[in-house]
Order: C-alpha cells, then sequence, then structure tokens
C-alpha cells in the first residue's frame, strides 16, 4: 500500500513540475518570441529579411529547463518574511545569474559541437555582440521581475489563491 501513495505522490509531483514547465515555456516564448519579432522588424527595414522562431522555441525550452533547475535549488528562498519587493528582486538576480551561467555553458556546448574553441564559443557573447548580449540580460530581468512578483504575491496569498483570483470569474462588489 505505501508503495501506491509513493507512486502517486511521485505522479502528482511529476504533473505539478510538468505544469510549471508549461507555464514558463510559453511564458518564455512569448517574451523571447517579441524580441525577435522586434529583431526582425529592424532587420527587415535594413532589407534583410530573417525571422528564426525556431531558436525562439528551443531557447525558451532551454531557459525553462534551467529555472526548473533553479527551483530545485531553492535559489532566493530565503527572504520570505520581508516585503514582496525584495524575494522578488532577490529570486529575479538571483535567477538572471543562473541563466547567465547557464547561456554560458551553452554557448561553450554548442561551440565545441561546432569544433570551436571554448574561448572562441565565448567571444560571441562579449566580442563584437557584448551590447546585444547585456541587452538581453537586461530583457531577460525585466521579465523575470513582473513572473517572480506574480510567484511572490500567489505564495503570500497562499498558493493558488492569486491564480483563482485572476482565472476564476468573480462576483461584482456592491457600490
Amino acid at each position: 500500500m505505501a508503495t501506491t501513495t509513493a507512486k502517486e505522490t511521485l505522479h502528482r509531483r511529476a504533473v505539478r513540475e510538468l505544469k510549471e514547465f508549461v507555464i514558463l515555456f510559453v511564458y518564455l516564448y512569448i517574451t523571447i518570441g517579441a524580441v525577435v519579432l522586434l529583431k526582425a522588424a529592424v532587420l527587415h527595414a535594413q532589407g534583410i529579411d530573417s525571422i528564426v522562431w525556431g531558436i525562439a522555441v528551443v531557447k525558451a525550452a532551454l531557459l525553462a529547463k534551467f529555472m526548473m533547475l533553479g527551483y530545485a535549488m531553492k535559489i532566493g528562498e530565503h527572504n520570505s518574511a520581508r516585503a514582496l519587493i525584495w524575494p522578488t528582486l532577490h529570486k529575479a538576480f538571483g535567477f538572471l545569474v543562473l541563466l547567465i551561467i547557464m547561456t554560458i555553458f551553452e554557448e561553450a556546448i554548442v561551440g565545441l559541437f561546432h569544433r570551436q574553441s571554448i574561448a572562441a564559443s565565448l567571444a560571441v557573447l562579449v566580442g563584437p555582440r557584448l551590447e546585444e548580449t547585456l541587452a538581453g540580460y537586461l530583457i531577460m530581468l525585466l521579465v523575470l521581475i513582473p513572473f517572480f512578483a506574480f510567484r511572490v504575491l500567489d505564495e503570500a496569498l497562499g498558493e493558488g489563491r492569486l491564480m483563482r483570483m485572476f482565472l476564476v470569474e468573480r462576483e461584482p462588489k456592491p457600490f
């Protein structure tokens, strides 16, 4: 009987983590897709046709997986008693650092597949595209802040309550 309970718990956890991954993926795909669309519009204005939606899908999936890793590492979990802005910013900056580190590893691995040295692979991030890289990190921070604000507020109100407030129709308050 204990095995059945353990399987149910494992199954519930897997379903919860899959839902979390899907939510992260969709959120990141929309935001990364908006950046890709903006980049394509700028390039199109210069006479260059380029839309690479596949990159947005892969990048969103990788970043969502990296964020799931951050959840497992409990990044930013120790500021829960302070004003909500502080745990929000702490988590956003903590996850930004994690995503930067994982992006560096990702670039190095991609470079190795293309038979480039690690230095040559990372030069793409800090060389002539340094401004683009820094802008990307700033945009990621601006994406993470509202995401974690929502999560921190949901935790403060009680798990799932904020989501229900957003998605379940409420009765109008009398004037």
